[in-house]
């Protein structure tokens, strides 16, 4: 998802998420958005419905302790033809920011929680479509629920095991920045959980983040999500207590002894030049009906960096595997 403060460092290799404070185009005629709140796994958590169509798409974002404003802009190509659900996860966003208490943000509350939205939208299987961190939810959900799942989309995924991904990742992110940008970083990261506005220097920090998770900085311009919609309250709770909860939950994670068990269709975007390895990502292949396509000429963002790759594609799969 996206990089975190010195306080959870670890956390860098999610550092997927992206920010860009530029309003989106506007929504497709007739996508007026519904929201609200529903009850998960002990926590109110906040949804947003926008778009039109026969279909409803589960989007989930990256992470962890981050929240859907960088993703909903960068989706709207979707809107024209699908309905999108997208949620703050737990302790992120508009939802319910929770105490500090690592019982709280297992992988098995966010589990529970997608089934609370499953529920409450009366869906007897979804398709789930998943951004950078999203897709280890996704995957813990479907092994858990395999017969709740129609399809899954994953773009930009972190990979279906730990393995090197922490080193590997920090590496190539590193090599991307100068110095004086690493340091500007971490003074930036350390404002934001203890300075007066968390959010002037959220938006500060990923100006400069989001360029080395770019295949060409220059577009930068072209990512129109917002990764600081959230409230300061809501940031920091993020970053300090969400984000590295739920991380720690997942130790040296592996869902490759799982996957078998997932019949669901799965296509998985990634970019070339994503930061993630793209030989541990391959790793997502051992699930049964996955499609692999390695996007060129992208990063980690591929439906900003090669929408003219990424939307077909995507279309394509909706339309050959319609439940």
């Amino acid at each position: 998802m996206c990089d975190r403060p010195a306080v959870i460092a670890k956390l860098s290799w999610i550092a997927m998420l992206l920010v860009a404070c530029h309003p989106g185009p506007p929504s497709p005629p007739g996508a007026q958005p519904s929201e609200g709140r529903f009850a998960g796994d002990g926590a109110a958590l906040f949804y947003r419905m926008v778009g039109t169509g026969p279909d409803l798409l589960v989007m989930i974002h990256g992470g962890p302790g981050m929240d859907m404003g960088y993703m909903v802009p960068d989706f709207r190509p979707l809107e024209a033809h699908h309905r999108l659900l997208y949620y703050d996860q737990r302790g992120g966003g508009r939802s319910e920011l929770l105490r500090d208490d690592a019982s709280l943000y297992t992988m098995a509350r966010h589990v529970a929680d997608l089934e609370a939205l499953r529920l409450r939208f009366g869906l007897e299987r979804m398709t789930l479509v998943a951004h950078s961190f999203g897709p280890a939810i996704a995957a813990s959900y479907a092994i858990a629920h395999p017969d709740r799942v129609a399809r899954m989309i994953f773009l930009g995924p972190v990979p279906p095991r730990a393995g090197e991904l922490w080193k590997r990742y920090g590496e190539t992110i590193d090599s991307r920045l100068t110095p004086d940008e690493r340091a500007e970083l971490e003074r930036l990261e350390d404002a934001m959980l203890h300075g007066g506005d968390p959010v002037r220097s959220c938006r500060a920090y990923w100006a400069i983040a989001v360029k080395p998770r770019l295949a060409r900085p220059e577009q930068v311009s072209q990512v129109t999500g917002d990764f600081c919609s959230a409230d300061a309250a809501a940031i920091r709770s993020g970053m300090a207590v969400a984000g590295p909860h739920t991380s720690a939950s997942l130790g040296a994670w592996d869902f490759r002894p799982g996957l078998a068990a997932v019949t669901a269709p799965t296509l998985i975007l990634h970019g070339e030049s994503d930061a993630i390895p793209m030989d541990l990502v391959e790793e997502w292949t051992a699930l049964p009906a996955a499609k692999l396509v390695k996007v060129p000429g992208a990063s980690h963002f591929p439906y900003v960096e090669r929408p003219d790759l990424v939307w077909p594609a995507i279309e394509s799969f909706l339309r050959t595997t319609q439940p």
